[in-house]
């Protein structure tokens, strides 16, 4: 019988970046901030007054063994924006998971937008990834992750990989919204409509505020880009929205239609339109 080859050991990144926001002379500024190995936290200039922060892995991508942590918290009556510099790229495994963590706390009166740009799974790739946010009572948020299978402008057809993808939104320590998703070389060889057909991106969109049930009329109307397969419902101050595209580009379209209803002011900066 023949032995299982022995793995070289390979050097992994691992990155912490935390910021924290108060509220001084009516405004919302930044309070502390740390960054730890290969993850960033960078505080663009922005027109008006709610301060961005945008995450950078500057390792370039993940893969088993490495480790990334974004972590953000704001204080009563802060209005803070957050997303990524670039798409997540996922690359091949050796079998183990790369690891990555999100976790956020909103205080009083507080509002945080969670808008990171895409993750890209390579074929083979391996992601467990967690995203927690913790609200105060009168608190909000709004949600939005991205998810592309593959390189289709290559011509790339994800065959094995998989991704474990849970998110907690708690309000007063409630949980509000919670789901999880799993995929693997069976989901992706099912065509079926129950899963994802023939869709090679997809994204959730999330609004948890007092209210935001009211906002899927006018967000449902937004949900027509060409190419593109999405739905909406509101409950109990939700507003969810799924869509399912054949690639990241009319995704992305959608997608800022989408937030277009939901936010006031422009996309991040970063985001390429």
């Amino acid at each position: 019988m023949q032995a299982a080859p022995v793995l070289t050991p390979m050097q992994r990144s691992h990155g912490r970046a935390t910021a924290s926001f108060a509220t001084r002379l009516g405004q919302t500024r930044l309070a502390d901030l740390a960054q730890q190995g290969s993850a960033k936290a960078m505080l663009p200039r922005v027109a008006g007054a709610v301060p961005e922060v945008v995450f950078l892995n500057t390792s370039g991508g993940l893969t088993d063994g490495d480790s990334l942590f974004y972590g953000l918290t704001l204080g009563e009556a802060c209005h803070v924006s957050a997303t990524t510099q670039t798409a997540e790229r996922v690359y091949a495994s050796r079998g183990g998971a790369a690891q990555a963590a999100v976790q956020m706390q909103v205080g009083a009166g507080g509002r945080l937008d969670w808008l990171p740009q895409e993750t890209i799974l390579f074929e083979d790739s391996h992601l467990a990834r967690s995203t927690q946010i913790d609200l105060a009572e009168d608190a909000s948020c709004l949600l939005c992750e991205s998810v592309v299978l593959g390189r289709h402008a290559m011509g790339e057809t994800l065959q094995r990989a998989q991704l474990t993808d849970a998110r907690m939104v708690r309000r007063s320590g409630r949980p509000v919204w919670a789901e999880t998703l799993r995929l693997d070389a069976d989901v992706l060889a099912d065509r079926s409509a129950a899963l994802l057909g023939p869709a090679r991106a997809f994204a959730v969109i999330a609004l948890v505020a007092q209210g935001a049930e009211d906002a899927v009329g006018p967000l449902r109307a937004a949900l027509g880009h060409p190419g593109v397969t999405a739905a909406a419902s509101g409950w109990n101050g939700k507003c969810v929205a799924r869509i399912l595209a054949r690639d990241g580009w009319p995704l992305k379209q959608q997608i800022a239609q989408a937030l277009a209803v939901l936010r006031h002011g422009p996309l991040p900066r970063v985001w390429q339109m």
